[in-house]
């Protein structure tokens, strides 16, 4: 699940994003109303949590605005604006939940899976497929041939990404980018050690490698040619 965090309080944008990151969630952090909506309208995002007051745009108008934009992407509420009317305006405004701060990761997490198990429409994907390679979204699980890959967090979110850019080139910081949050030292081998990981677990095994390293340019996922 891609999640973008809308928070403009340092310390506060820090722990939700750190606690779900650990969860295996790709979270992505604004700090901007405005910023937000653009990131929702023109990137793959599963859930939306915001707080109420933001610069550039308020909560409120940047869920309405992606609501008449048709985005009917799951909406988190997470403020300090606790009033029974305030409630009602973030539900009324087209927030699918409200969440008032402080508060308990753990229910911020709950309320999180709660809405993943929304009906999902037509237009929601719940896997992707790279030749004999699917990756179920739900499951976190790959299966290859009639056999299943199990996936640990991380190794799962490289996978994603590599997939949803089947064919493209993705480059070692934009993979930093998406599955580390900018956290690791630029010098840092860690990409290059769960490239290793997921090419022994989704090609080793077969005969036909989809996994491949372009020296100087990144990765890439893609079926035979």
């Amino acid at each position: 699940m891609k999640i973008l965090l809308a928070e403009d309080d340092v310390k506060s944008a820090e722990f939700v994003q750190r606690g779900l990151v650990e969860q295996g969630f790709v979270v992505d952090w604004v700090t901007d109303g405005r910023e937000a909506l653009s990131h929702c309208l023109y990137n793959e995002v599963d859930l939306l949590i915001a707080d109420r007051m933001m610069p550039g745009m308020d909560g409120l108008s940047l869920v309405k605005a992606l609501r008449a934009a048709k985005r009917d992407l799951p909406v988190i509420f997470l403020t300090a604006l606790s009033d029974v009317d305030d409630r009602v305006d973030g539900l009324m405004a087209g927030g699918d939940d409200y969440m008032v701060k402080p508060f308990h990761f753990s229910e911020l997490l709950a309320r999180i899976t709660a809405l993943s198990r929304r009906p999902k429409t037509a237009s929601e994907r719940t896997s992707l497929e790279v030749h004999d390679l699917t990756l179920d979204l739900l499951q976190r699980t790959a299966h290859r041939q009639g056999q299943t890959i199990e996936l640990l967090n991380k190794e799962f979110a490289l996978l994603h990404l590599l997939m949803e850019n089947a064919g493209r080139v993705i480059s070692r910081t934009l993979i930093l980018e998406r599955v580390w949050d900018f956290n690791f030292d630029p010098g840092t081998t860690v990409v290059e050690t769960h490239i290793s990981k997921l090419r022994q677990k989704v090609d080793k095994p077969f005969d036909v490698p989809l996994l491949h390293t372009l020296r100087g340019m990144g990765y890439t996922l893609r079926a035979p040619r």
